[in-house]
């Protein structure tokens, strides 16, 4: 059964609530197997698929697709399932406290329902979600800014010792002097993923690095330019700009799948904030009666 996760009408204002759609092969559907009984307790696999939509869309073929995982989740319905017959048996079911308990898990179950067929009724056409989707575009393009970044390339001599520090300072004295940097590079940089390619790193922006080696690298104006001795947490980097990259702006094409996503959870979120409304237009909180419960918790404290 299709439902929704943590999401009832109280939650819907200012709160992005998704569909959570569960697709089940029809064959799955053709019949109701039962998974794990005993005399008078039984899980069937609609039970299993039921408890199921607790997990992320994603990982449910995943824990589905292994039978020892539905064995165990089969299990552990069968265990709590024999545990509620008890309680009925026993005459919990009766208790006030637990009766109000069923009732607010069966509006759990009824209201996620009622808000799928909400959704469903409300669902925009592609055509209208492109047209918001480029609406938000135009509206903030600041949203879409890429910061500015740096590419380098680095040498990186590991410890904290006087030695590796001249060593370091050798190293710089040697690339001044004309010595190849790619070639230093592999030969001695403590950094595997970058040494065999020359010491290069993929362009990065302020924040991606350690505040030290990001300082210096931004420092840099000119392509080729050297940085001094850097000190950082690894060691002792040598850096050498590459190439400045100014900012820009992301292209509607690279930003369409999340705009697209954002228009069609304000239709849904549009139509279940103006639902709330209706019912909370016609609901009316007896405000003596709240006091009064309010103020039986106030003496025990």
């Amino acid at each position: 059964m299709p439902s929704f996760k943590n999401c009832t009408l109280l939650q819907i204002r200012g709160i992005t609530c998704a569909a959570v759609i569960f697709s089940v092969p029809v064959a799955a559907l053709a019949a109701d197997p039962v998974l794990f009984e005993s005399k008078n307790v039984s899980v069937t696999a609609s039970d299993v698929r039921a408890d199921s939509l607790r997990l992320p869309p994603e990982m449910r073929p995943l824990v589905l697709s292994r039978p020892e995982t539905v064995t165990q989740i089969a299990s552990n319905l069968y265990i709590r399932r024999a545990l509620a017959e008890r309680a009925v048996a026993e005459g919990l079911a009766k208790d006030p406290d637990v009766e109000a308990a069923l009732r607010i898990a069966r509006d759990k179950v009824l209201s996620d329902a009622m808000l799928e067929k909400i959704d469903k009724k409300h669902s925009p056409s592609a055509e209208a979600l492109e047209a918001l989707a480029r609406e938000a575009y135009k509206v903030k393009p600041e949203r879409f800014k890429l910061p500015e970044q740096v590419k380098v390339r680095h040498i990186l001599i590991s410890g904290k010792t006087p030695e590796a520090r001249a060593q370091a300072e050798k190293v710089l004295a040697d690339l001044k002097a004309g010595a190849d940097f790619a070639k230093l590079a592999k030969e001695m940089s403590a950094d595997p993923g970058s040494a065999q390619k020359g010491g290069d790193l993929d362009p990065f922006s302020k924040g991606r690095m350690v505040p030290d080696f990001e300082s210096a690298a931004f420092a840099l104006e000119k392509p080729g330019a050297l940085s001094g001795v850097v000190e950082t947490q690894f060691g002792y980097h040598i850096i050498q700009l590459q190439e400045r990259i100014s900012t820009g702006v992301r292209s509607f094409d690279e930003v369409k799948p999340e705009l697209l996503l954002e228009a069609r959870t304000k239709f849904t979120q549009d139509a279940r904030v103006a639902e709330a409304e209706q019912y909370q237009r016609e609901g009316k909180a007896n405000k003596e009666a709240i006091d009064s419960f309010s103020a039986g918790f106030k003496k025990t404290q």
